[in-house]
């Protein structure tokens, strides 16, 4: 520990402390087999998939060492692997994949799944289905 946070242990005011930590993979674009219309099917199609995730641990690794800490290649390399393994008849079915897979790492508090179609209709962003394991906007 330096110095300075050695100086500056036990100065930040109750009000402002860490409540919350959370990882954020946002608008992940993959390619998938993903539709029911028939023009659909064998057509991969671009989703944006964003995931976000809270954390029972509010601190940083205290060593600051990468093995200590979330590894988003995993995270996304999970995330691409679920979209391709198969083809989805349904946005709702692969976020739900993805939910579950997420949901079974260690350390996770709380968890939103989104995944958009953003090619879908012009006049729009996207087309999507977001499922969360909390009410309202936060955990």
């Amino acid at each position: 520990m330096s110095d300075e946070a050695i100086r500056l242990q036990g100065m930040v005011p109750d009000h402002l402390k860490v409540r919350q930590s959370r990882i954020l993979l946002d608008s992940l674009e993959v390619m998938t087999d993903i539709g029911f219309h028939e023009f659909e099917v064998g057509t991969p199609q671009r989703l944006l998939i964003t995931i976000e995730l809270w954390l029972e641990d509010l601190e940083p690794p205290g060593d600051d060492d990468h093995r200590s800490a979330w590894n988003y290649d995993y995270l996304k390399t999970e995330v691409i692997r679920l979209a391709q393994e198969r083809r989805y008849n349904l946005q709702e079915t692969l976020v739900h994949a993805i939910f579950q897979r997420v949901a079974a790492y260690r350390g996770v508090k709380a968890l939103r799944v989104k995944s958009v179609k953003p090619d879908i209709y012009s006049e729009a962003q996207g087309v999507g289905v977001e499922i969360a394991s909390f009410p309202g906007q936060t955990p």
